[in-house]
């Protein structure tokens, strides 16, 4: 099995303008996917983020530091959390990510993970 994050990215304008209703409606189908998920052996861990605009980006160039607040690029669809999964290849990560119903206010992206442990040895750390 190889691992995959599943990155969740939301147009804000269509979240907030969901009815109270709707977004609880559509948060406890993402709770429920979830648990399934985590019982079937797939999910390994989620996180969920707070408001874009609570975030600052940092960025380093010429040896000076800048600050700015919320996220630097210029984006409707802002990152809103993210999930570990496993999967036998891509295309299994694809499937799964489909079922996440976030897809209706933004995109989800599937990235496979890199064996960190891997690239530590090829550098000698």
């Amino acid at each position: 099995m190889q691992q995959f994050l599943v990155l969740i990215y939301n147009d804000e304008s269509l979240v907030g303008a969901m009815p109270a209703e709707e977004f609880d409606r559509t948060m406890h189908g993402c709770f429920v996917h979830a648990d399934e998920l985590r019982a079937q052996g797939k999910l390994k861990q989620s996180m969920q983020l707070e408001a874009a605009s609570t975030g600052k980006t940092v960025r380093i160039r010429n040896g000076r530091t800048s600050v700015v607040d919320g996220p630097f690029a210029e984006t409707k669809e802002i990152l809103g959390g993210f999930n570990l999964i496993e999967a036998a290849d891509i295309d299994e990560a694809v499937r799964i990510a489909a079922e996440f119903p976030w897809a209706a206010t933004g995109c989800i992206e599937v990235r496979p993970v890199r064996d960190i442990d891997a690239v530590r040895r090829r550098v000698g750390a």
